[in-house]
């Protein structure tokens, strides 16, 4: 009796194995679905839609580097929980350690909490990885916290490769004003302002709307931003 009893349970097992393993990669399935979603809403800017639709997809797979990297967003960006962002992105680096989206963020979230000395090794990090997608992207926060700390040679170098993997990217060149307005390079820092204008869609290559934008920011924002917000449009003078 007895061996017959263990029969049936190893005829079982696989049966059970097989409808574990099909409700999980439902549950993968529906939170990629989710994810989509919620990427959609977040495009056009419905952030608490786009929050519910990450959330749901986290419930169903918590395992999901990408899905904890935009919950990490959307806390950053948009609710200003920092703390939270830095958990969930150090989570999607625990699950995949060359994520560099994820250190890219964790070094903007150091950089919101003021610790740009150690934003610089996250970047650093992304960077390390060759098969980042969006080099550019962790490069211009590089230029930026350098630029904080008065690295100013850093700063552009970082900037220059930027605009090497991304020659149509305009934060660079506005990096690069920033720059050279403080080293007193003040022809440089008009011709880069020029670039970043004439690449910009919505200036269109015009001072003035990114003269009148730049001062509509201005005037909302606070701290840092307000202050390069304030030297663009003293470069536009140039």
């Amino acid at each position: 009796m007895k061996r017959t009893m263990m029969i049936a349970t190893l005829v079982l097992l696989p049966f059970i194995f097989s409808c574990a393993t099909a409700e999980t990669e439902h549950n993968v399935q529906n939170a990629i679905a989710h994810y989509k979603i919620g990427v959609g809403y977040l495009n056009e800017n419905k952030v608490q839609q786009a929050f519910l639709e990450f959330q749901k997809a986290y419930e169903l797979n918590r395992g999901d580097k990408e899905v904890l990297n935009a919950i990490g967003i959307i806390y950053l960006l948009y609710f200003d929980e920092v703390q939270k962002a830095v958990d969930f992105f150090q989570r999607a680096v625990k699950i995949d350690p060359d994520y560099s989206d994820a250190y890219n963020n964790l070094g903007v979230a150091q950089e919101k909490m003021g610790k740009f000395d150690a934003a610089i090794p996250f970047y650093r990090k992304a960077l390390s990885n060759l098969l980042y997608a969006t080099p550019e992207n962790a490069f211009v926060n590089l230029g930026r916290a350098n630029y904080r700390l008065g690295n100013y040679d850093a700063a552009v170098t970082a900037y220059k490769e930027a605009i090497k993997r991304a020659p149509n990217l305009d934060l660079a060149y506005l990096g690069l004003a920033l720059c050279y307005n403080a080293t007193g390079k003040y022809g440089d820092a008009s011709t880069a302002m020029t670039r970043a204008i004439t690449l910009n869609p919505a200036y269109k290559g015009d001072p003035r709307l990114a003269a009148e934008d730049f001062d509509a920011r201005r005037i909302i924002a606070s701290g840092n931003d307000q202050k390069d917000l304030s030297d663009y449009l003293e470069i536009l003078k140039y």
